[in-house]
C-alpha cells in the first residue's frame, strides 16, 4: 500500500513540474516539493517490506509509464511507435525484476 500511494505522490509531484515554471512559482514548487518528499517517505516505509531493487523498480517504472499516458491524455504529447516500445520495455524489466524478486 505504501508503494501505491509513494507512486502516486511522485506523479502529482511531477504532474506540477510544468506549472513550477522552473521553480519560480511559490505555490506550485511547494506542492511539487512536498508531493515528491512524500513520496520518498511513502517508499522508505515500503522498502521495510519490499526489497529495495524491485520497489524501486515498481515505482520508477509505473511512475514513468504513468507520466507518459498523462502527458498524452492531458498535455497533448504524441505517442510515438518508439514511446509505447520504450514504456513496454520498461514494464517488462520491471515484471522480471518482480518475478525475480520473488522467487528467493
Amino acid at each position: 500500500m505504501f508503494l501505491f500511494v509513494a507512486i502516486a505522490a511522485e506523479l502529482i509531484g511531477t504532474s506540477l513540474m510544468k506549472a513550477t515554471e522552473g521553480f519560480t512559482r511559490l505555490w506550485p514548487t511547494m506542492a511539487c516539493l512536498i508531493a515528491y518528499g512524500a513520496s520518498f517517505v511513502l517508499l522508505a516505509q515500503a522498502v521495510k517490506g519490499i526489497p529495495v531493487g524491485v520497489a524501486y523498480a515498481i515505482w520508477s517504472g509505473v511512475g514513468t509509464a504513468a507520466i507518459v499516458a498523462i502527458g498524452a491524455v492531458f498535455l497533448g504529447e504524441p505517442v510515438t511507435t518508439v514511446k509505447v516500445a520504450a514504456i513496454s520495455l520498461i514494464i517488462a524489466g520491471v515484471v522480471m525484476l518482480n518475478i525475480n524478486g520473488t522467487a528467493h
